[in-house]
């Protein structure tokens, strides 16, 4: 009866050990980073959250800095690629119809990400020459100079490791546009 007794003893201390204590231990992480836990949600300027820098969104508003295409239609609540191999023409008419869809030309050269979707679908940044290449077209839309959208993707450039290029994150990048040269009324 004692080993029995000691036996189940050790089974419900490490079932509340690995499952109680692991949680709050979770949890107490968590709140060392607040941000990430709660999802790294942004908000506008009325303070009204706008989505989450860490999940990409729609943006086809010519005042917007566009995302990366997404096999998934930008949407959350799942995560794929194409899986589309080079030897595909379905690739070749998506990617077709992307080029035609920027207005790209040989002049200006389309940075690959514009036009290929990322592994997940929903990858939230651009390269800075991805960002920078869609500047004409913001500034036109929002009638002010280009070197001033520039400036302003510039300074939210991020290089995440020493291995990637400049990133821009797209949601910070648009809300930034609307705090500096005001909200346009067409939508996102």
């Amino acid at each position: 009866m004692t080993s029995t007794f000691k036996l189940v003893s050790a089974c419900l201390l490490g079932t509340l050990l690995l499952t109680a204590a692991y949680v709050v231990a979770l949890l107490g992480v968590a709140a060392l980073v607040p941000d990430a836990a709660h999802g790294s949600l942004l908000v506008d300027a009325e303070g009204r959250v706008v989505g989450s820098r860490l999940v990409a969104q729609r943006f086809e508003s010519p005042t917007y800095v566009w995302p990366r295409p997404s096999a998934v239609d930008h949407a959350a609540d799942r995560s794929g690629g194409s899986n589309l191999a080079p030897s595909n023409p379905a690739l070749r008419e998506r990617v077709v119809a992307e080029l035609a869809r920027l207005a790209a030309d040989a002049e200006h050269p389309v940075p690959l990400e514009l036009v290929l979707a990322s592994g997940s679908g929903l990858d939230p940044h651009v390269t800075l020459a991805g960002a920078l290449w869609q500047a004409p077209r913001i500034a036109t839309a929002r009638d002010v100079d280009r070197r001033e959208v520039e400036e302003r993707l510039r300074s939210l450039a991020r290089v995440p490791n020493p291995w990637s290029p400049p990133l821009v994150n797209v949601l910070e990048a648009n809300l930034e546009l609307d705090a500096s040269f005001g909200t346009p009324d067409i939508a996102r």
